[in-house]
């Protein structure tokens, strides 16, 4: 299943969508914990880095200092299509917003601060209007 590589399309088509809830960034010694559902996981060499619902860090007593919404981009985007993730924070970095980006097989996710979720959204969808 091979994913769209035309950034004129990759814009246009990527149908942002705020997934319900607050998420954060955390790490894990020793594994995942008994509880916790991790959404993005990443091994580094200074441990295991979680992204997981705000409620799960809460309830295992993980530690956080950045609290985030999380977007999905819907279009079905290529590992090697170039231009989509500069061209998404462009678009955030020149309205304020930060953002952390992540790469799944299908769609690529992105997280920024939780108050600005809906911002966020607005401006993508904005950016995806103006390649239409």
């Amino acid at each position: 299943m091979t994913g769209e590589t035309d950034l004129r399309t990759l814009l246009s088509d990527m149908r942002p969508e705020l997934n319900p809830g607050r998420y954060v960034f955390t790490t894990a010694e020793g594994g995942v914990p008994s509880g916790v559902s991790p959404v993005v996981t990443v091994a580094e060499q200074e441990g295991l880095t979680l992204v997981v619902p705000q409620a799960d860090a809460d309830a295992a007593g993980m530690a956080y200092d950045h609290v985030a919404g999380w977007i999905t981009l819907r279009v079905h985007s290529a590992l090697d299509a170039v231009g989509l993730t500069a061209a998404v924070a462009r678009a955030l970095a020149d309205a304020g917003l930060s953002c952390n980006v992540v790469a799944g097989f299908h769609h690529d996710h992105l997280f920024v601060p939780y108050e600005q979720a809906e911002q966020a959204v607005e401006v993508l969808r904005r950016l995806a209007a103006a390649e239409r």
